[in-house]
């Protein structure tokens, strides 16, 4: 998976937009808050940065490549260095995931101006959120 290819799934989710408020790097959010981020190292892209739910991070930084996210590890966000260590369907995967559980927090009002339906299947899928 190529990072045009990141970018571009991240900002077909419902009501996601993109914000640079940290420089080149490409923050995604819904309702403005941030659901991920492409990390740069000057102008090349360094790694994707996404919200997981407690039980994925607490999985995921086991593996290789990814770790705790910097600044953002208590709030059980995860720093994926290179993107090769995800198949492409596990990156889509987690960032759609990333995404619900921001936007399962907005308010009903803000959901449904930014046409996001909150589905109880989220809700039992990740208990911890």
């Amino acid at each position: 998976m190529r990072w045009a290819d990141v970018e571009a799934f991240c900002l077909a989710l419902p009501g996601a937009t993109l914000d640079h408020p940290f420089g080149d790097s490409h923050v995604f959010k819904v309702g403005g808050k941030m659901f991920a981020l492409i990390a740069m190292d000057g102008k090349r892209p360094s790694g994707l940065w996404f919200k997981a739910g407690e039980a994925s991070y607490h999985i995921l930084i086991e593996q290789e490549g990814i770790s705790p996210c910097p600044y953002l590890a208590r709030a059980h966000w995860v720093a994926v260095e290179p993107l090769k260590v995800l198949k492409p369907s596990e990156i889509k995967t987690y960032l759609a995931r990333a995404h619900g559980l921001i936007a399962n927090r907005l308010s009903k009002k803000k959901r449904a101006e930014l046409g996001i339906v909150q589905s109880l299947r989220d809700e039992i899928f990740d208990p911890f959120a």
